[in-house]
C-alpha cells in the first residue's frame, strides 16, 4: 500500500512540475511580446522625434535664409 502511496504522490509532482514549466513558458513568452512592443514603441517616438528636428532644422534655414 505504501508502495502504491508513494507512487501516487510521484504522479502528482510531477504533474506540478509539468504546470510550473508550462506557466514559465507562458510567461516568458508574454515578457517577449511586452519587450517587442517596447521596442516598436521606442522606434516610433525616434521617428517623430526625427521628423520634429528635421522640421526645426528646416524653419531655422528659411529663417535665416529670409
Amino acid at each position: 500500500m505504501s508502495k502504491f502511496v508513494a507512487a501516487l504522490a510521484t504522479v502528482f509532482l510531477a504533474a506540478c512540475g509539468v504546470e510550473t514549466a508550462g506557466t514559465a513558458a507562458t510567461g516568458a513568452a508574454i515578457k517577449k511580446q511586452e519587450l517587442e512592443e517596447g521596442k516598436r514603441t521606442q522606434q516610433r517616438a525616434n521617428e517623430k522625434i526625427d521628423q520634429a528636428t528635421k522640421a526645426m532644422q528646416d524653419s531655422a534655414q528659411k529663417r535665416g535664409g529670409d
